[in-house]
């Protein structure tokens, strides 16, 4: 099991209970009915929302297809904007807000940033190539480093390798 997985039950346990603190305290604020009319309206906007971002997604990922294009930046939105729908379908008001602030295009594009991030550093450097396209890399002038020391053995003497340990002055 995944180190980060443990905490999930303890994250969700939370959720819940921010969910229903939150709904308490708006059903004070502006009355129970108009609180559970507005849950209630949030989750149909998520469901109207959650089809239209599926089919987005999917023709994003297949234009990028069919033009030979990598569909990393498509799929990352299409996920962005499926998990905003999700968060706003599932009944509540704090998820029904991070849903909604999700399908904010600014926001969107951060949120998209991070979930390409996040897989650029989960997979290797090749597959990211494939789905987000070339890597845009960041040079700094510096003073040149010394090349890396090879780990391949020593040879000495006539193409005989030497057996031992190599110790650096100064190390023990």
């Amino acid at each position: 099991m995944r180190r980060g997985l443990r905490f999930v039950p303890v994250a969700l346990l939370l959720a819940v209970l921010l969910e229903l603190a939150v709904f308490v305290g708006v059903g004070r604020a502006v009355g129970f009915g108009a609180a559970v009319l507005l849950v209630f309206a949030a989750s149909l906007l998520g469901l109207v929302l959650l089809r239209r971002e599926g089919m987005r997604a999917w023709r994003g990922f297949r234009d990028a297809a069919r033009a030979g294009q990598p569909p990393g930046r498509q799929v990352t939105d299409g996920l962005v904007g499926l998990a905003g729908a999700l968060l706003l379908a599932v009944p509540g008001l704090v998820s029904g807000l991070v849903g909604l602030l999700l399908m904010v295009p600014p926001l969107r594009r951060l949120a998209r940033s991070g979930v390409q991030r996040t897989a650029e550093r989960r997979v290797s450097s090749m597959v990211a190539g494939d789905l987000f396209g070339p890597r845009t890399v960041r040079v700094r002038q510096g003073a040149p480093q010394p090349p890396p020391r090879p780990e391949q053995p020593v040879v000495v003497d006539g193409g005989r390798a030497i057996e031992g340990e190599i110790v650096e002055p100064g190390r023990n």
